[in-house]
């Protein structure tokens, strides 16, 4: 009895061993290749990147592993979800290529192969405006050039932040154009332009470069002009300014040394006698007297004064041997002067 019951029991246990079997293997041949993605495939030196490895059957429990050129990096087990590789691009070693590898029991495939690239931000980029006239319209042609940056680059033109141009990419490190007709508002249109190129959020915007409209009566970059040719009249002005004060305070100091004569004296008011004079020709008169003269005058505490004043005499008088000159080309006359 307990033979026949031994029998039973292996057969039961051989049917479901193969019943397993059968159900591994179908599993196994619904088992593809996994995916191996990211969100972008241009980076910058140091920035984090994630790496996605996934496979379409959602019933298996897989073991992903993912490898860097043969280098395993990391190990992770998931059933029905993806698995995310958080990474850090630092060096040209941490670009790729890279590979993802799914294991279900004694069955595994390798995904396809992935690589990053480096990638370069683009920096501000420079607007410039031309002004083209001709007998109806006026024409401004709009430059823009990013000057650096890994190519291509998009650039798109804006007028007071709407989009006025399409997309232009340029392969080549030179500015994109775009030409429109200058509007006749009789204010001012303020124009701007974008560049980016593969690496996401990193756009750059130029400065806002202002125009007048057709329609004002102000000259084409005037305010543009307006701001250095002020710093430039501000900078000459603290030139002299800098450069006259101390000559300024200088001469100031010289003045306050220079001594001054604050004595009291008096302020002579009156009327002051005619002195009588003599002609040059005219020989003095020894036995004339000189003429004195009397006048009055009253000072600032109105007190009266006597000035005198005194009629000069002259006459000749004989110069001395030893003033005369051997040559006798050369001789002195003296006067005594009496009063």
């Amino acid at each position: 009895m307990w033979k026949k019951s031994l029998l039973v029991f292996l057969f039961s246990l051989s049917t479901l061993k193969a019943e397993l079997n059968r159900e591994t293997m179908r599993k196994k041949n619904k088992f593809i290749s996994p995916t191996l993605d990211s969100k972008t495939n241009e980076v910058m030196k140091g920035q984090n990147v994630s790496l996605i490895c996934s496979n379409q059957n959602k019933s298996l429990h897989i073991t992903y592993v993912l490898f860097r050129s043969e280098k395993h990096i990391r190990t992770q087990n998931s059933t029905g979800e993806p698995v995310i590789f958080n990474l850090s691009i630092s060096e040209a070693q941490d670009l790729g290529p890279y590979k993802c590898k799914a294991k279900v029991s004694n069955c595994w495939k390798y995904s396809n192969s992935f690589n990053f690239t480096f990638m370069d931000p683009v920096t501000t980029p420079v607007l410039n405006i031309t002004v083209v006239k001709n007998q109806t319209n006026n024409y401004l042609i709009l430059r823009c050039i990013s000057f650096h940056g890994s190519l291509p680059i998009n650039y798109t033109f804006f007028e007071k932040g709407i989009v006025v141009s399409p997309v232009i990419s340029m392969y080549k490190r030179e500015p994109a154009e775009f030409t429109l007709i200058q509007k006749n508002t009789g204010g001012w249109e303020e124009y701007k332009c974008k560049a980016n190129n593969r690496l996401p959020d990193r756009a750059k915007y130029s400065h806002p470069v202002t125009m007048p409209s057709t329609g004002g009566h102000s000259c084409p970059l005037c305010l543009q002009l307006l701001l250095p040719v002020l710093l430039l009249v501000l900078s000459v002005t603290l030139i002299l300014a800098f450069w006259m004060l101390p000559k300024y305070k200088a001469r100031k100091a010289m003045r306050d040394k220079t001594p001054r004569d604050y004595g009291n004296t008096s302020t002579e008011v009156g009327i002051y006698a005619n002195v009588h004079t003599k002609q040059a020709d005219e020989e003095s008169m020894p036995s004339l007297e000189p003429r004195h003269c009397v006048s009055s005058a009253q000072d600032e505490t109105k007190h009266s004064q006597e000035i005198h004043y005194s009629n000069p005499m002259f006459r000749k008088v004989t110069p001395r041997d030893h003033e005369a000159y051997n040559d006798d080309k050369a001789r002195c006359v003296y006067a005594e002067l009496n009063l």
